[in-house]
């Protein structure tokens, strides 16, 4: 009996009970995956290459016969590793496009008695149905303020109110500023990045507000997808501001390393735009343990950064909540509350 194939709709219900396996390359699949998938390679990165040279420049038969002498030797293993992955025996396999790759090894699997079914397309389906799902219309809230403001903390205490939030920095692995990646996990890849945006998304509703916090479209070396940046930038920004003061102390806690040679070298990269003459006092003061004057002079520069990226924007309508504490608890109920 033929293996079943499923589209994607289905696929999104069919995971609960299924363990998904991605047959393609190991390189192929550190690009970019399925959130939760398995990669079982039928061919390794060399592998691939070679079969997919002989398609090219000898014909299909030759290629098929070169891949059945890489496969044919590990079929054993490759069922003994399916059944480690999945004991209930439940798959969903795929491929790039759903063709020979997942169809041999769903075929492999259904022989050894598991329960299978393919995708239809792969994950380039899957892909095509993540890209066109960042154009449907959501309903964003975005958070914005001044370096320090704590925008991150107010996301989560909103997130605690019951508003539907998005940390898209969390997401990224960065804070969205040159010292963004202090402290911080190393950065997926953007394809890597927005398969965790979707995972996120299809769990909320799109008709009600979700909150995000204002970005650049680049947080890092990732970047956020056009759809979901358009609607961004044409939403209701809600500016947060608190002391200056205030904003100075979490800058210290937020972003004070104990590897001071990575804190230097940030205000050395952004030198041209700090001025010789900030970076060099900046440095100074950190070689005496004076975070404080060093985040001091780092804001001057972002407060200037940020005026200018306001004085450019094109939000359908800006209002301001000023605070004269930081609470973010009794921010995040404000702003909860606010033009409902």
């Amino acid at each position: 009996m033929a293996v079943e194939k499923i589209d994607i709709e289905q696929l999104f219900e069919l995971q609960k009970d299924r363990v998904i396996i991605d047959v393609r390359t190991p390189a192929e699949f550190a690009q970019g995956h399925i959130s939760g998938a398995y990669n079982l390679a039928l061919f390794t990165d060399e592998e691939r290459v070679v079969v997919g040279t002989i398609y090219k420049k000898q014909s299909p038969e030759k290629a098929l016969l070169k891949g059945l002498e890489f496969t044919g030797k590990k079929m054993p293993a490759y069922i003994k590793q399916a059944r480690k992955i999945a004991p209930d025996k439940k798959l969903i396999v795929h491929c790039w496009r759903g063709g020979k790759r997942s169809g041999s090894m769903a075929w492999l699997l259904d022989l050894a008695g598991f329960d299978v079914v393919t995708i239809e397309g792969g994950y380039k389906a899957y892909r095509t149905f993540i890209h066109n799902f960042f154009e449907k219309p959501f309903h964003f809230k975005v958070l914005g303020g001044k370096t320090g403001t704590g925008k991150t903390e107010i996301l989560k205490k909103l997130e605690s109110c019951g508003e539907q939030i998005i940390d898209l920095e969390g997401l990224a692995n960065h804070k969205g500023s040159a010292f963004g990646a202090l402290g911080q996990q190393p950065q997926p890849i953007t394809e890597i990045f927005e398969n965790l945006l979707f995972d996120c998304l299809k769990m909320l509703d799109s008709t009600k507000p979700i909150w995000v916090e204002n970005e650049s479209r680049g947080i890092g070396r990732v970047f956020i997808p056009q759809g979901i940046w358009n609607q961004m930038r044409k939403s209701v920004l809600h500016i947060v501001e608190i002391p200056h003061e205030l904003r100075l102390i979490r800058s210290v806690n937020d972003y004070r390393s104990d590897n001071k040679s990575e804190l230097m070298a940030v205000f050395e990269k952004i030198e041209r735009k700090l001025g010789g003459k900030n970076c060099q006092e900046a440095i100074r003061a950190l070689e005496h343990d004076d975070y404080k004057t060093a985040a001091e002079i780092a804001l001057v520069y972002y407060d200037k950064t940020y005026q200018f990226s306001q004085d450019r924007s094109s939000f359908s309508a800006i209002h301001h909540f000023n605070f004269d504490h930081a609470d973010m608890m009794e921010i995040a109920r404000t702003l909860a509350t606010a033009h409902k």
